[in-house]
């Protein structure tokens, strides 16, 4: 950095706030937003917790399919609380593990999906094998790195980034702190941090992402191969729900992260946004347990339960 850059910065006042500037100021707006908002979280919330419940109750979902999806399933209510008081500030640390959170568990999720879809590419493509290789150990292993590789892939860029000072204006343009706008802020010269968060980046991300592609690359050939249409029907039934989360998830994720810096983009670039941070949360469970016999079996059978327990109805 030059003499005349550390003048201008030390010029400069250092924020200890940012205002999330979210999608307008519109009370009317605002109002709408916030019930549109709420009922999503509880719909979010009260599908992946009865979707855990159900994986873990019925003995028919004891499989790994099922278990990554519950671990997807524990995967920010702070947007719902700016609308509804109509305070959008939010502290320099707050908005620090807001993004770190963000992070930890769009990463966690890239695994997740890639170790849902191998766990589709052994039993389509490889049948005879699935038990052998897709045993509860390599479940648990193959889980327990999703989310600690996510862990420090998180960390080592928070870390970077907390030692990071933040001036000039406190408005961010977007309803959730995230790296770019961090980045603008920055008092600092950010190429380095950039530079190592894409090094992280094109370490962490790759190998999720080809590992998903491979696999539907591999499943599609198979399913294609089967002579009779049933077959092919029924091939494809048991992925289909993960393909269109997989696809929701990849394609926002990467068109937002592709479209260059301009203003014009940036509403469509919040929007796209809203798709995985808070849509794909809710399509989880909705396309599931919408699309799969097992879960449906799995509820309808627990709600008969509670029926009768509640004298509601007979055994």
């Amino acid at each position: 950095m030059s003499l005349r850059q550390k003048a201008e910065v030390t010029n400069r006042t250092v924020i200890g706030e940012f205002i999330l500037l979210g999608f307008g100021n519109d009370p009317e707006l605002q109002t709408l937003l916030f019930l549109v908002f709420l009922v999503i979280y509880v719909v979010t919330m009260v599908g992946n917790i009865l979707l855990m419940v159900l994986v873990v109750a019925d003995r028919r979902l004891h499989t790994p399919m099922y278990f990554f999806l519950g671990n997807l399933s524990c995967l920010e209510p702070r947007l719902l609380a700016s609308l509804l008081t109509g305070d959008r500030t939010i502290s320099v640390p707050g908005c620090m593990m807001q993004f770190y959170c963000f992070g930890l568990l769009t990463g966690t999720e890239c695994y997740l999906l890639a170790a849902m879809s191998y766990d589709r590419y052994l039993a389509i493509c490889k049948p005879l094998r699935y038990a052998t290789l897709m045993t509860s150990r390599f479940c648990l292993r193959f889980a327990a790195w999703s989310w600690i590789l996510a862990f420090v892939a998180s960390t080592l860029t928070f870390s970077w980034m907390s030692q990071s000072a933040f001036c000039g204006h406190k408005e961010i343009d977007h309803f959730f702190c995230d790296f770019n706008p961090l980045i603008e802020h920055s008092c600092d010269d950010s190429s380095l941090i950039t530079r190592l968060s894409i090094i992280i980046t094109s370490i962490v991300v790759p190998f999720p992402f080809l590992l998903t592609l491979m696999s539907y690359i591999c499943i599609i050939t198979t399913i294609l191969k089967i002579p009779s249409y049933t077959g092919r029907k029924r091939a494809f039934s048991t992925c289909s729900s993960h393909l269109i989360v997989v696809t929701i998830f990849y394609a926002t994720l990467t068109v937002v992260y592709i479209l260059p810096e301009d203003h014009m983009l940036q509403d469509l670039n919040k929007v796209l946004s809203l798709f995985y941070k808070v849509l794909i949360p809710l399509a989880n469970p909705l396309i599931y347990s919408l699309r799969n016999k097992e879960v449906t079996e799995a509820l309808r059978k627990i709600l008969h339960g509670f029926m009768v327990l509640m004298g509601i109805q007979k055994s």
